[in-house]
Formats: structure tokens, sequence, C-alpha cells
């Protein structure tokens, strides 16, 4: 991308590592006809061991003519908390955007994804960290026990469930299972929720996953949805970060879901 040597020099390089940039989401701007991606910017703190990992930015008119901006969200420098797969929020009545990330929390040594509203006032700017919207620990919901992540709202012209409100698609993985010295990791699966995105709240989580890939080992993870006819769409996942999956969602089938589960 142009401008990535500048930005990269930004950052002390004598002190961080820049690890390489992953995880691109690309959004387009129906306002300005602006192309925005973000990605995880991963940094190493050489002297600590530690990793930082911001929010990326590019903008241009297409894809071809990308540029990088200094990251939106920067780690926390008090607690670290991270910032990466960006789920872009419609504007609120109050003229800006509760964006939801993925971010971190650790309680008695245990790490825990969370995810976590992003006040952003401009797609480009600097955006504010916000409130922790979900946080597996204290919800206690296995298929999503141990870690969350934050994947597409769908459209409203899909399912609309309520003025202020989008159904979307959440990612969570069950809580890793420590018997003596050994630890077992837990598995990824694909879940819905019903985002406030007025008030930057999740106001439910699907008790159950509605997706568990049958070939899957550990790894199902959503982050693309297309609406390709009424009450139709696709959501693409990558499955042990080996190959994509696409499902096809139709919309009656999930109202039935939701009308028996919210």
């Amino acid at each position: 991308m142009r401008g990535e040597d500048e930005i990269i020099k930004l950052f002390n390089i004598n002190v961080w590592d820049l690890l390489g940039l992953e995880d691109p989401d690309i959004f387009i701007d129906n306002l300005t006809g602006l192309t925005h991606l973000y990605f995880t910017m991963p940094f190493l703190i050489k002297d600590k061991g530690l990793s930082s990992v911001n929010q990326g930015h590019a903008v241009g008119s297409n894809l071809r003519s990308l540029e990088m901006t200094m990251p939106v969200l920067l780690a926390d420098p008090v607690t670290n908390a991270c910032a990466k797969e960006v789920s872009i929020a419609p504007i609120n009545k109050l003229g800006f955007r509760y964006n939801l990330v993925e971010s971190n929390d650790h309680i008695d040594d245990v790490w825990y994804s969370t995810v976590r509203a992003a006040l952003a006032k401009d797609l480009g700017e600097p955006w504010e960290f916000g409130e922790t919207v979900f946080h597996p620990n204290e919800h206690k919901i296995p298929w999503i026990a141990g870690h969350a992540f934050p994947g597409p709202l769908l459209p409203k012209t899909f399912i609309d469930p309520g003025e202020g409100r989008m159904l979307g698609i959440i990612n969570g993985r069950e809580a890793n299972q420590v018997i003596g010295k050994d630890i077992t990791y837990g598995m990824f699966s694909v879940g819905l929720f019903i985002y406030d995105y007025e008030n930057g709240k999740i106001d439910w989580v699907s008790p159950n996953p509605l997706i568990q890939d049958s070939q899957a080992k550990t790894i199902t993870f959503a982050n693309q949805f297309v609406e390709i006819d009424k009450g139709e769409g696709i959501l693409y996942a990558h499955v042990d970060d080996s190959f994509v999956r696409a499902y096809t969602l139709h919309a009656e089938g999930i109202k039935t879901l939701l009308s028996l589960n919210t």
C-alpha cells in the first residue's frame, strides 16, 4: 500500500518489530464512495517480549489506490488491550458509529478474547475505545465461553430485528480445558447476536452455535456475508486456516430460530 513504509517508520523500530499485516476487512462507505481497508497490525515489543495489536487502516477510491494511515485504534497503553477484527456499524442518531472490535482481557491468569465497542466519528480518523459489550466469562455460554470475536452485521434487507438494531454473526471458542499439565484447546463455532447500534450494546447472543463445520479440527471463523437474493445470502468462513467454506443462510429459517430463542 502507498505510504506503508512512512507509517511504519513513525513507530520506534528499534523497540517495536512489525510482525505483518493480517485479517483484512473491507468496507465501502456509501456516503463518500471511499473504500476502507482495516487490518490487524501487530508489533512485537522487543525488550518486553510482548505484542501490541492495533487496528490498522488504509483508504482510497478503490483497492488499487489504497494509502495507509495511522491505525484507527492503538492498543491500550495501560492494559495492552488489543483491537482487531472490526465490524462496522451504522451511524447512530448522534452522528457517530459504535463499531465493534475484538479486544482482550485476563482474569486470574486466564486470557479471554472479548468484543468491545469503538466510537468512530470518522471511518479514517482515530477512534476511541468504548465499553466491553461481550465478555465470555460473564455470560457462561459454553460454545463461546473462552473467546468471542465480532463478525459481520447482516443487512436489514435480509433480517430486520427492529429499530436501531441489527442481527449479526459472532464467532466463539469454547473455554480451554486444563487437565494436569495438559491443555485441550476449545473448538471455534459461529453463532448469532443482536446488536443495539444506537447505544453500543449487545442485547442477545445465541445460546447455541449456528454453524459447527463438520470438517473443522479446531477453527470455523466467519467474516463475510453477501446478500444474493431476497431472504438468502452467503456467509463465508475459513476453516482451520486451510480453506474457505461458503454457507447459504435463509432468512425464514433464521427468523424461526430467533423466535424460539429470544
